[in-house]
């Protein structure tokens, strides 16, 4: 049973929905323990076309969910660990959400409305294509909170970018309208009705062939860009700068709505 997803398997086609509305679909550590295992379950299922990832009333994601990433405080030797304690190649626990969609051997889509932000950013990014609404919203705002992107953005930035335009993004967490996150790379269509278009390519794409498909995903996903172990790299990255006293300042900074004071 999903707590915070819908999934919806009709001719073919799943549809994944985010779906806390009342928190504009912030990533909770249940909805990342959910989306991997959606997706791990989705590539297996026999016949499947194509997958959708979507977020309920209009909006993708809002980024992690506020209580998650306050929770982590608690423990953060534990979190460490979990975060860099993996099979060289494999992604943890919070880089799985974004991570497994390139393990389903099928095109994976992200329809975009509203704010994309955060751990909503980096998921959209593990998707095969992002088509987005016109007012759409999209940040990498991982900064805003002293850390760095570490949901397997090494894998899929370094396909879309050049290194300096990611860095801006990175460092910066600004918010991109969706001309300039199309130009630079980040989205792959903007329309009016973006499931509308993301229908539309499903349409096209079901006339190829699902071996040439699942070929052509496994041709760009193990030769374009950063190898696998990228991931270990970032969560180790990630893990030498969470719970420090500038990230924990930035924190109570951000909190407060106040400058903060870094040492």
């Amino acid at each position: 049973m999903l707590n915070t997803l819908t999934l919806d398997i009709d001719d073919n086609i799943a549809l994944v929905t985010l779906n806390r509305p009342d928190k504009k679909n912030a990533m909770s550590f249940e909805m990342m323990q959910e989306l991997a295992a959606t997706g791990a379950e989705l590539a297996q299922t026999a016949g499947l076309r194509a997958v959708i990832i979507q977020g309920a009333d209009n909006t993708f994601c809002s980024g992690i969910d506020l209580a998650s990433l306050m929770s982590l405080a608690g423990d953060l030797e534990g979190v460490k660990k979990r975060m860099i304690e993996v099979p060289e190649g494999a992604p943890n626990e919070f880089q799985a959400p974004a991570a497994i969609w390139a393990d389903v051997p099928v095109p994976v889509i992200a329809v975009i409305e509203g704010v994309c932000f955060g751990a909503g950013a980096q998921l959209a990014l593990g998707a095969d294509f992002r088509i987005a609404a016109e007012d759409a919203k999209f940040a990498i705002m991982e900064a805003k909170w002293g850390l760095i992107p570490d949901m397997g953005i090494s894998q899929s930035l370094p396909r879309l970018m050049r290194a300096d335009q990611a860095l801006d993004l990175i460092m910066t967490g600004r918010v991109l309208d969706m001309k300039e996150a199309k130009k630079l790379g980040l989205i792959t269509h903007v329309a009016a009705d973006p499931l509308a278009v993301a229908m539309g390519m499903i349409d096209g794409l079901k006339q190829q062939s699902p071996d040439a498909l699942a070929a052509s995903k496994r041709l760009v996903n193990e030769t374009w860009g950063t190898t696998k172990s990228a991931l270990n790299t970032e969560a180790r990255i990630q893990a030498e700068i969470i719970g420090g006293k500038n990230q924990m300042e930035k924190v109570a900074a951000q909190m407060a709505k106040r400058p903060p004071k870094f040492t």
